[in-house]
């Protein structure tokens, strides 16, 4: 793979990614810790293979559109064509966001979350696709934007995953790892095709804050910290309210028609850097009667920015109803939101009952394959599946905010006093 009058220097662990990226693997998985220069590698892997190969189409894909146009548009594109290839000219379409190369070449930027530039862009054919933080993607997704690994070029065909892995039960797991198909779960016919490589922040400690690793990474609850420190794919926790069984299997892409949607929300009761999460969960009621979860909008921040991210999800799932804990906030909450959107419905929860006595009902609808996730919300997921009643010790704001939006929907009154608002 060749630069251009470049000073970059790669790591040991980007010198192996190299020679694993260029082996005779079709399908390569990079996984570990934050900040291993997992994505940085890829992407410059794929600007060497658009330079091979002239008018050659490449794209980039993560679940959300913002996501990868923020995270990869306009910080580590740029980043690695500064470092590795300085002197090449590059045009970045910020209408229908794609580089173009001097030789023609294209590479595209595309969200699974927006169908009509899903369309768009599945109307074409690559020679390279790039699934980036491919834990957030479905297989479903997947298996359909690999239909279009098809372009004739002079390079060979070749898709790219990286992920900070999360549960065995995932399909990259499934597919990398124990070499099987995740929807059939038969062996795969050419295991030879798929091959994967740790990389954790460790092995990029020199493009690292000095107090990254030592500090922020290593200060992690457990088992976040072995996810994002030491790149470790996670068991289900033994006790746990929720196992990954419970959720994966009923996954789905797009819900039915819906005859309601809530807004669940756990308020954080201060804004300090230290402080909690804002639960902020949607979800909605099918004519099926079964529950779907929509989407996980929650943030740590100030009180205008959660309500005003309440607010966003509101509108965007044309809700019902906002349901909100307002145990710590009495009618603070309410009135935070209603700055925010004077007409929003709201109802406040006050919770008479610990976590378990919430949660319990809710996780017996997960047992009975009645609530179905569309897509997939990472954090949301993990918090729920590391959630042992006994000895979980931190407030699990995105699973509380989740409890009750499906309290809300199922008309389960478990340990909640409702007021309205």
């Amino acid at each position: 793979m060749h630069k251009l009058n470049s000073s970059f220097t790669r790591t040991a662990d980007q010198q192996n990614a190299v020679k694993l990226l260029k082996s005779r693997a079709a399908n390569i998985l990079l996984f570990g810790g934050s900040r291993s220069g997992k994505t940085f590698i890829l992407i410059y892997a794929i600007i060497c293979r658009a330079l091979q190969a002239s008018e050659s189409r490449h794209v980039i894909l993560r679940y959300r559109f913002n996501a990868v146009k923020q995270s990869v548009g306009y910080d580590t594109l740029p980043k690695v064509m500064k470092l590795a290839f300085p002197r090449l000219r590059y045009e970045l379409n910020r209408s229908d966001w794609f580089v173009r190369l001097p030789n023609g070449s294209e590479i595209w930027l595309g969200g699974l979350d927006d169908h009509d530039r899903v369309d768009k862009i599945l109307g074409k054919e690559y020679a390279t696709v790039y699934f980036n933080e491919c834990s957030e993607i479905s297989y479903h997704a997947v298996t359909t934007a690999m239909s279009r690994l098809a372009q004739r070029t002079a390079v060979p065909n070749k898709a790219f995953f990286d992920c900070n892995p999360s549960g065995k039960s995932h399909w990259s797991y499934q597919l990398f790892v124990e070499k099987i198909e995740p929807q059939g779960k038969t062996p795969l016919k050419f295991p030879e095709r798929y091959a994967c490589m740790q990389m954790n922040p460790q092995g990029n400690s020199a493009n690292l804050p000095e107090s990254y690793i030592e500090e922020t990474l290593a200060g992690l609850p457990e088992r976040q910290r072995q996810r994002f420190l030491d790149g470790s794919w996670l068991d289900d926790m033994a006790g746990a309210l929720w196992q990954r069984a419970m959720i994966e299997p009923f996954r789905v892409v797009n819900p039915p028609l819906l005859t309601r949607i809530v807004i669940g929300v756990d308020p954080a009761v201060t804004s300090r850097p230290d402080s909690d999460e804002t639960g902020i969960v949607a979800a909605g009621l099918g004519t099926d009667n079964h529950y779907y979860v929509l989407g996980d909008a929650s943030l740590q921040g100030t009180p205008a920015q959660w309500a005003a991210a309440v607010d966003d999800q509101y509108r965007y799932f044309r809700a019902d109803r906002v349901v909100a804990e307002v145990n710590n906030g009495g009618d603070l909450i309410i009135a935070n939101l209603r700055n925010v959107n004077p007409a929003i419905s709201c109802r406040s929860i006050i919770a008479t009952r610990g976590k378990l006595v919430r949660a319990e009902p809710i996780a017996a609808l997960y047992e009975l394959g009645r609530v179905h996730h569309v897509g997939i919300f990472p954090e949301l997921e993990d918090q729920m599946c590391n959630y042992n009643p006994s000895t979980t010790a931190y407030s699990p704001d995105r699973m509380d905010a989740l409890v009750w939006a499906l309290t809300e929907l199922s008309g389960s009154a478990g340990g909640s006093r409702a007021i309205m608002a």
